[in-house]
């Protein structure tokens, strides 16, 4: 008797207990809002909310880092933005100052607001970002981007060609910066010629730069150094051609010289003294190209603002490299800022897919894990009603005594 006893007793007990964790589990899926408190509630299911918060995780780094790509690129627009419009003013000033009625005190004025405008520009390249890194910089953006060489006068890039790029998506990677390398260094000067040989008072000159300048860059040769070498040779009865390298041209470049008319050839005139003897010669070639930035283009431009002594002809020279220049980064400006745009573009696209693919996991990860509300305070009712169940058979069994079993 005393075993069958125990065995009741055993019996109450385990139900209570098993009442009350199936009650206690019901309850707090719903106050966790979902039903796999544990893998093996449904290993199959927590396998996939598992992966689910894996992709949700990574998706919200994705959103966190296109956030501070946006801000870099906005930053970067607004400040070429302003750089744009004060290249703009130096060449309004530029072309201003070309006036032959201007007095030195009025370029020296001229000079003093292009002055302010190369230090509102050095300023501009020379941002950071709430990070304080150098925007301009490349992966050197610990460091100001240009710097004034102390000795040569001359604005130098300290930075590198370099662009931090930041994942947005699985596989999209933007850059979130330019390096003042591709927008402001790669400049090339004015591209100009060079006499190494000519009779007396000859006046030879850049007569078309556009013209000049398409042939410059369709001919100079910086593997074959002599082949950039030119010559116009006039025989003793006028007839002129020119040579490369000591070459006839292909096709032939000849003509016949009549004394005080000029000779062009792409876009350089060539005026002999009317004194000059024949046969003549005048050689010339081809430099190698130059680059600059426009901080240097400015000092250059300034300091013959400010020379009493400069000749027309030198003022010339100086405002016609000064305007090339100033169109060429003006142009590299453009180009930045439409990559920017479009960069912006991608980065709003993915931004508003990842929004998407965040609310489609969170439906998705409901589907899977999320409690039935109704299901669960059912369940809650269920062991609810169980566990009074169990317990009153518990107290009737924990109340039996010898003399109920005798009877």
């Amino acid at each position: 008797m005393r075993l069958t006893f125990n065995m009741q007793f055993n019996q109450s007990l385990s139900g209570i207990l098993n009442a009350q964790q199936k009650m206690n589990k019901a309850e707090t899926q719903l106050s966790k809002q979902t039903r796999i408190l544990s893998p093996a509630d449904d290993p199959a299911g927590a396998a996939k909310v598992l992966s689910l918060d894996q992709t949700k995780e990574q998706v919200n780094q994705f959103q966190t880092n296109s956030v501070l790509l946006k801000n870099n690129l906005a930053l970067q627009e607004t400040v070429l933005t302003s750089m744009r419009g004060s290249y703009d003013r130096v060449s309004a000033l530029a072309i201003a100052s070309g006036n032959g009625t201007y007095t030195i005190e009025q370029r020296k004025a001229v000079a003093f607001e292009l002055q302010n405008i190369q230090t509102e520009l050095l300023d501009l390249m020379n941002t950071s970002n709430a990070e304080g890194s150098y925007i301009f910089a490349g992966f050197q953006d610990k460091s100001p981007a240009y710097v004034k060489d102390p000795i040569t006068g001359e604005y130098q890039f300290r930075g590198d060609s370099g662009n931090k790029a930041l994942q947005i998506s699985p596989s999209i990677k933007l850059a979130g910066n330019d390096s003042g390398k591709s927008i402001f260094e790669n400049v090339f000067k004015r591209f100009e010629f060079a006499v190494t040989s000519a009779p007396a008072n000859a006046n030879v000159k850049v007569q078309n730069q556009t013209e000049f300048s398409n042939f410059y860059l369709n001919n100079f040769d910086k593997l074959t150094p002599a082949n950039n070498q030119y010559s116009l040779e006039i025989d003793a009865l006028g007839n002129y051609e020119f040579l490369q390298n000591g070459t006839s041209l292909t096709p032939a470049a000849t003509g016949s010289y009549v004394a005080g008319q000029g000779i062009t050839f792409n876009g350089i005139s060539f005026g002999l003294d009317v004194g000059t003897a024949l046969p003549t010669q005048v050689d010339f070639e081809l430099p190698p190209p130059e680059q600059t930035n426009i901080l240097n283009t400015l000092e250059s431009f300034i300091a013959a603002l400010n020379n009493p002594a400069i000749s027309n002809d030198q003022l010339s020279t100086v405002l016609a490299d000064t305007l090339q220049e100033v169109t060429k980064t003006a142009n590299n400006v453009d180009s930045a800022l439409a990559n920017l745009g479009g960069r912006l573009n991608v980065l709003d696209s993915v931004f508003n897919t990842n929004e998407d693919l965040l609310i489609a996991n969170q439906q998705y990860k409901a589907d899977i894990s999320e409690v039935d509300l109704a299901a669960a305070l059912t369940e809650i009712k269920r062991q609810e009603f169980a566990l009074q169940a169990v317990s009153q058979t518990f107290s009737k069994v924990n109340s039996t005594t010898l003399f109920d079993f005798i009877r």
